[in-house]
């Protein structure tokens, strides 16, 4: 599904020969990813390297039982997370945060964090650039 990229000096980034050539792609459904941590989670991926092969951006919805968490991470990307219901808690190197329904966080690419749910939380996540197991560098 990717185009080829090209790279336009004049707009100082690169440029998707699809995104100039094709029409909109509707995504029916997302793809079921398999998830860190210490309980099932569901990851339901809409966009994203697997489900639409965009490497720019993946834009995932989590819903994460109580009691679940991750190991913590060092990402070189940076995470969008809006909660829907529920609490996400997010834990750096100076503490943690507690994010509610309605509410958002931004974690930054190359700061340590670590995601858990004590209550359990469903949220959706966005990553510029899009998530990879390679490039998320857990512990």
């Amino acid at each position: 599904m990717g185009g080829e990229v090209s790279y336009d000096p004049k707009a100082s980034r690169k440029i998707s020969t699809r995104a100039l050539t094709t029409m909109p792609t509707l995504i029916q459904q997302p793809t079921r990813i398999e998830a860190a941590g210490t309980k099932p989670k569901t990851i339901g991926e809409y966009i994203g390297r697997v489900s639409s092969k965009t490497g720019a951006v993946s834009i995932a919805h989590m819903r994460s039982p109580a009691g679940w968490s991750e190991p913590g991470q060092t990402p070189e990307f940076d995470e969008y997370s809006l909660v829907l219901t529920g609490v996400l808690r997010v834990t750096h190197k100076n503490g943690s945060l507690d994010v509610r329904q309605g509410q958002a966080v931004i974690a930054y690419r190359g700061e340590w964090v670590q995601y858990s749910t004590p209550e359990g939380a469903e949220y959706v996540s966005v990553c510029l650039p899009a998530f990879s197991p390679e490039t998320v560098h857990r512990e």
